[in-house]
């Protein structure tokens, strides 16, 4: 479920403003962060499964304060569900790997020597 997150932040500075950005953009499942309001006192949050008091309470203890002003669901438009229908329709048998948390990969080749030598060393 993709959201958007309106968080009010008591931001003074340009440096405040940076290290509310960087924090906020470090929280998993984000997306995107912008600054908003007159006073670019305003913190917006999109992203998907966001929480949004951890980020709030996050916020307020490394910045002096932070409230929640708004929480929306964002829904696709009109012209994304048509192209994900056509690209549903191509690939059936897709499936899509969860993005968090990243596991690294291994992969184990085992070869066969029908003919082994008799060299221990190699």
């Amino acid at each position: 479920m993709k959201q958007k997150i309106v968080i009010k932040v008591q931001m003074t500075s340009d440096k405040c403003r940076t290290k509310a950005m960087k924090i906020a953009a470090k929280t998993r499942g984000v997306i995107s962060v912008a600054l908003e309001g007159s006073d670019k006192d305003q913190l917006a949050v999109i992203g998907e499964d966001v929480d949004s008091a951890k980020l709030t309470c996050l916020l307020g203890k490394k910045l002096c304060y932070a409230s929640i002003l708004s929480v929306k669901e964002m829904k696709p438009e009109e012209n994304e569900v048509e192209e994900l229908d056509d690209k549903n329709q191509e690939s059936l048998n897709c499936t899509i790997a969860p993005s968090y948390p990243p596991f690294p990969r291994f992969c184990e080749v085992v070869a066969y020597d029908p003919s082994p030598s008799s060299c221990f060393i190699m």
